[in-house]
Formats: C-alpha cells, structure tokens, sequence
C-alpha cells in the first residue's frame, strides 16, 4: 500500500516505518509467544505481534471459530513492566518480577497480564510499545488522519496485492464512516483509474485519497488570504492572525509558523506557506481551540490550599457500582494518572488484622489497606508534583488503626505531612507549592493543631463523633451494626491529621465562630447544592480559608454522579465525583481541570478567595465577576467521526453538534446544529449560535456530537469540554473525547469562534 503523502517528513506511516530499524520495535513487528495470566490455574501461552500498520497487535486465539482477534493501541492506556498488576502479584511467583509486564487498557477493566521468556524480552516489549504509542500520540492530526485511513486502506486489501477494486473501494468509504452512493463511488474510481486497470494503485490510491480528503471549507479560507502567487506570504499569514485569530502577533510570530509547519522545502525557503502548510497549522497546538498557553502550568500555585478547585474522587477504591462492583488499586492508578489530587478510602477491620478498603455494608470486593497505600505512594506524582490528599473514612478498631497509621508512615516516609510546616501556629493553609510531592491526611483528629506546639498537653479526648457516610447504602446481606455517636480514635492515626481535620458541620456562623482553618466539613450532595442554592455568598466566605468536601449520595448505588458546577460557583474546592464512571458531570470536571498543567489545582477566580465578596451565583448584582461576553460560535464542519456501532458494517452516523454552557445559572444554555444524513467523515453545517455570558470565569463550554435517532435518545458520539476563560478566536480545530474522556485520534470539529465584550 502506497504512502498517503509524498513528503517522507510529513507522512504518518513513514513515521513508523523508520522504528523498523529499532531492536524493541523489531521485537515486537516479529511478534513471540508470551505467556497470559489469567488466574493461578489459567496460563497460557499466545502469540501476539505488532501488525505492519503499526497501530494494532494480532493476539492469537484457540476458541473454535473465533474470529481474528486484534486491539488498536489507540485503546491502551499505560503498559506496566514488573508485577506491577493486581492479577500479577497474586497469581504470579516475585522471582518472575523482570519478566512480566501488563497492558492496561483506556476504555473498560480488563488488564492483560503477560509474562515474558526473558528480561531482555519483556522490555523489548514494554519500550516497544512505548515508543510506538509515543509516536502516535505525537503525530498532528493530518498525520493520526493520514495513518487511520492508511489503516482503513490494508483492512480491505483483503489479498494484500496492494491494489484496490471498486469493491474494495466501497467496503473501505463503509469503514470510514461515509455513506456515497454507489454511482459517485464508481464515478470516483473510474476518475482515478487512469491506467484503466479496474483497480487503483499506487499514484491512483493517493489521488484517490486527495479527492476524499479535500476540504472546502479550508480552500475557501485559504485562498481568501493566498494573496503572493497563489501562496500565503508572511504578510498574508500574519493578516490572517489578526484578521481572523484576533492573535496579537508581528510579522516575526507568522514566519515562524511557516518554518514550523510548512512542508515544501521551496515554499519555505521563500517564506510562503501551501496550503498543505496551512492545514498542519490549523491542526496543531496554535490552531486548536484550547489556548495553548493554558496548557502548562501558568497559574499562581503560592496561595493557601483553600484557594483552589481540587480534582477529587469519591469512593476512588471502586472500578463499577456501589453495591456488587470490584474494589483495585488499578482504580486508585487510574484516578491519579487523571491528575485527581483528592483521594477515598473506606477503612474496615480486614482479616488477619490487617486493615481492608471496600464500601461498607454491601457485596464490593476488598482490597488491602497496605496495598493501596503502596499505589498512591507509586503513582501519585506520575502526572502532577502537587499534593494529594488521601480521605480517610475510617471503621476500624483501635488495634487496626494503628495499623493504618504504621502503614502510611512506613510506606509514604517523608512525604507524608505528620506536623505543621511552620515554626509557629499557622492561621492559614500552606501553599499547593509549598506541599509539592506531599501527602495529606484528611480524618478525624483527638485534638487541636496547636498541640504541636505545645507538647505536653494532655489529650482532649479519646473518642470522637462518627459521621458513617458508607452507612447510606445497606442491602439486605448485612445489615449495619447501629451507629454509635461516638468511636474510639488511636492516638497514632489522629497524629496524622494535620491540616485537615474532619470536623461536623452545625452553621456557618458557627464555623466562622469556633473553628478553625484546618477543620473541614464533608456536605453530602443534597445538602451542599440547597446551602450553594440559598446561602451561596455565606458558603463563598466559608470557602474562602476553610475546605469543603462535598460527595454523591448514597442513594447512587449506580456510582452516577451530581453536577459539580453549582458547588464550585459556591467557592467548594473537593467536589468529589465517581471517576469510574463516565458522564456528562466527568466530562465537566475534565474540563475544569484542563488547563494549568494538568496539576488537579485550579485557581479559583477574585471574587471566590476574597473575604470581602459580595459575589452571589444566583443573584447577580453588579462588581468585578460581571464582564459581559457575546459569544458566537459558528459549527463548520467534523472530520472522521468513530462509528457509534463498530460491530455493523453498514452503520453510518448522522451527526449534529450540541454546544453547552455551564456556569452560574444566568449563563447556563445550549443549542445545537441540524442532524446531517449518514456521513461521519465530512459533514458540514456551516451554523451560528449566538450566547450572552456574564460571568465567564465560572463558564465552561462543552461540545457534544450526537447520532441523530428518531425513534430513541441519540447515541454519544464524543465530546469536548474547556473553560470558557481558554477558548481561542478564529478558525479553530476542537479534538474529541470518548465516554471516559480519551482523545479520539483523527477525529475534530471545525469551527469559528468570536468572543466580544458587549
């Protein structure tokens, strides 16, 4: 099968075919049998191997009349050397350790446990597959479109002779989600058959190719400013810029894009940009949607803890629902590589006398205290430096606690904060900076934080009030034992809480009254969203130097979840949310924590951290949160949509494109495209909405592409969610995200974006 472009720098596939010469890529291109874990009776040895389109693994299979079986590693989301996989450590000897290696995938549960014949084989495996994902994950989205239809192409040269037949033709437009009548599909092919063979190939596949992928929407912006022989000058680029971007660039700005992005070596060194050129622009960093100057770190992070949004997981020790679903450290890893940087764990004696993590009072599976204690300390600082907080709700006896307390200590060692970082009592939180690569304890505590200071003070008490919030859910199983109002606390787990001591909440005018910074309350959702509803501008001033944590209730036996949105207009910075499940509420949170280096910490805005405020959500008077914003945006066009029912061939999308707005509820609104009939790879619509925003530092934008049904909901398609804070103006690329908010490769939409102040 031809290369899709002939310039080699830009050609996805050629990408991948300089890996050949690489010893781990080689490794895996000639594949070798591995030996799959499944338990400790089922292991198997299969042979698996990188096919030559260098994005999916043939897995040999032994069931009688089971189909080919292969999985993209665009489904994989980290590849594990070591027995570093609950399935490995159990089921597997330690003196295998540099033999195996797991691949863990994005989108459901299952892990695949390999062991290797050797050391030098599996980390042939493991930085193969790394390196190969490295690069993918690295390509532009011509490049990822590029190798995506290249792969589409050698899935119906079923003969492998590099050559393809109208029928083949056809079946490969059904697999790129694009339904073409068979005249124009035959009109197509007779166009590019000039050698008049009855099959294209080689010059007649790429012509093929252009005729397929060539895009109106971008000639028509290009030519418009294509003023220097049918080129954009440095000039014409940079009129674009302003004209249309609304950048504020010179001259110097623009002439680096064309180094950076054009492909003809003639053009380049001429200073003009093709449009080939043109479109790598606009499908790299600078031409997409999300400013990319919000993608690393570029907030203030010195300012007390109580001054952030802090991504949160509730019940973070479960992979499904509420009442039967499996506990795993593999949810703790998950929740951490998403940057989570607030943390769950339901504490209860455990066999043996040792400590167990699981959801009270129902049929979860369990999984060792100590276990999951070692995953936060292993996987906590992979993604962001800044401090995680590890909630503990805790059941235990007096002999298992401290237990509990010997575990955190021995294996978070100096990470873990067990005194005040001051000399002297502290009368705020430190800072997200000041705690980097550190441990909190959020619990109950048997005493004040000036306790440290004052040494020989005696204990205040030695029980505390238990607030049970896994006795929510019961079934008929095990009933609860009844709840005490008091529960015994080991001196040596109360010592570990420092800065956020759990506290029960009576009133706001109590809390400003006798408590102090570091005690927070937890507010179960029902009653954090009335307080958010009718004491919103008292719940902001409580926010402003204490925490919140709110939860789902335990009525969520399905682990759904509630919108975050109205508490964190209420200044609450841990909203805690079911992470394993996907949901509109997920996609927001992802959104809410995009920018600022991925950290899991947001600065809230002003008028959230100011003592003073007056700011209220629901009643908007006039002050500094109101800047009035008219928001236009124009939905042009999608590339490349997935298929909603990869299992029917015949299956073609009719999408439509909702656009939302989440803020206070002045802002909240939404309105969406016409559907277009049975075409997932180029549809255009070419639409204007139009929206009014008061306060757009409370505002994220969430675009949704649905598949139009009649007779039933629509299906998900993806979507894509930012503050409103980190749109760029102008023509603008928008990647999409599955359910379980993974970027979906080639896929986007097109659109122009104009914010004005009004």
């Amino acid at each position: 099968m031809p290369r899709i472009r002939s310039n080699e720098d830009a050609s996805a596939n050629g990408e991948m075919t300089r890996l050949d010469g690489d010893a781990d890529v080689r490794c895996l291109r000639n594949g070798g049998h591995l030996l799959k874990v499944r338990s400790n009776t089922w292991k198997k040895y299969r042979f698996y191997k990188l096919l030559e389109d260098y994005s999916t693994i043939f897995q040999e299979t032994h069931k009688i009349g089971g189909r080919r079986k292969t999985f993209s590693l665009d489904e994989i989301e980290m590849v594990r050397q070591g027995r570093n996989s609950e399935g490995l450590k159990k089921y597997t000897d330690e003196n295998l350790e540099d033999q195996c290696f797991s691949i863990i995938f994005k989108n459901h549960h299952k892990t695949l446990d390999l062991i290797a014949n050797s050391r030098e084989e599996a980390t042939h495996w493991t930085a193969g597959l790394e390196k190969v994902i490295r690069i993918k994950h690295n390509f532009s989205q011509q490049q990822s479109r590029e190798h995506w239809i290249f792969t589409c192409m050698r899935k119906v040269d079923k003969n492998n002779d590099n050559m393809m037949t109208l029928k083949e033709i056809k079946h490969f437009l059904r697999q790129m989600n694009i339904e073409m009548s068979d005249k124009y599909a035959e009109m197509l092919f007779k166009k590019c058959d000039t050698s008049k063979s009855e099959t294209l190939e080689g010059s007649e596949i790429i012509q093929f190719y252009n005729l397929l992928t060539n895009r109106e929407e971008i000639n028509e912006i290009y030519s418009t400013y294509a003023q220097t022989g049918g080129e954009m000058s440095g000039e014409d680029l940079l009129k674009f810029l302003v004209h249309e971007q609304r950048e504020k660039v010179s001259l110097n700005d623009a002439l680096r894009l064309i180094e950076k992005y054009e492909l003809d070596e003639t053009a380049k060194r001429n200073r003009h940009m093709t449009k080939d050129g043109f479109l790598m622009y606009l499908q790299q960093a600078e031409g997409m949607l999300f400013n990319p100057a919000h993608k690393d770190l570029y907030q203030d992070m010195s300012q007390p803890l109580s001054h952030y949004f802090i991504s949160s997981s509730h019940n973070t020790y479960l992979m499904e629902d509420q009442l039967k679903g499996p506990s795993s450290t593999e949810a703790y890893i998950r929740a951490l590589m998403k940057s989570c940087r607030c943390v769950e764990l339901d504490c209860w004696d455990g066999p043996n006398g040792d400590p167990t993590i699981y959801h009270g009072y129902t049929l979860t599976s369990k999984v060792p205290f100590k276990e999951v204690i070692r995953a936060i300390r292993d996987y906590s600082f992979k993604t962001s430096q800044y401090p995680v907080i590890i909630s503990l709700e805790n059941h235990c006896s007096l002999q298992q606690q401290k237990l509990m307390a010997h575990y955190m200590t021995s294996i978070l060692g100096n990470a873990l904060v067990v005194e005040p970082l001051e000399d002297e009592m502290p009368t705020h939180f430190p800072s997200p900076q000041e705690l980097m690569g550190r441990f909190l304890v959020k619990g109950k505590r048997l005493n004040k934080l000036d306790s440290f200071f004052n040494p020989g003070s005696a204990l205040e008490v030695d029980s505390v009030s238990e607030e049970d919030e896994a006795a929510e859910v019961k079934t008929t199983e095990e009933k609860p034992k009844a709840k005490s109002s008091k529960m015994k606390l080991a001196r040596e787990l109360s010592d570990l809480v420092v800065y956020c001591k759990s506290v029960h909440f009576s009133s706001f005018e109590h809390a400003r009254d006798k408590q102090a910074f570091y005690e927070m309350s937890s507010f179960k959702e029902s009653k954090a969203l009335n307080l958010a509803k009718t004491s919103a501008n008292a719940f902001i001033h409580h926010n402003t130097d204490r925490l919140s944590r709110i939860y789902p209730a335990g009525s969520r036996t399905d682990s759904s979840n509630y919108s975050p949105v109205p508490l964190w207009n209420a200044g609450c910075q841990i909203v805690a949310l079911n992470f394993q499940t996907p949901s509109k509420e997920m996609d927001l949170n992802q959104g809410r924590f995009l920018p600022n280096g991925f950290s899991g910490y947001v600065l809230k805005p002003e008028f959230l951290r100011n003592p003073k405020t007056q700011f209220d959500p629901n009643n908007l008077t006039q002050g500094p949160w109101i800047q009035r914003k008219k928001f236009h945006v124009m939905i042009i066009s999608a590339q490349q949509l997935p298929k909603v029912n990869q299992e029917k061939q015949n299956s073609i999308v009719d999408p439509l494109v909702r656009v939302e707005i989440y803020g206070v509820p002045e802002d909240n609104a939404e309105k969406h495209t016409h559907h277009i009939n049975n075409n997932g790879f180029n549809p255009m619509w070419n639409e204007n909405f139009e929206f009014n925003i008061f306060v757009p530092e409370l505002a994220l934008v969430r675009f949704m592409v649905e598949d139009y049904d009649t007779a039933s909901q629509n299906d998900f398609v993806g979507q894509y969610t930012l503050p409103f804070t980190s749109i760029q103006n102008g023509y603008r690329h928008i990647p999409l995200c599955n359910k379980r908010g993974h970027i979906i490769p080639s896929a986007s939409l097109f659109v122009h974006v104009m914010i004005l102040d009004r």
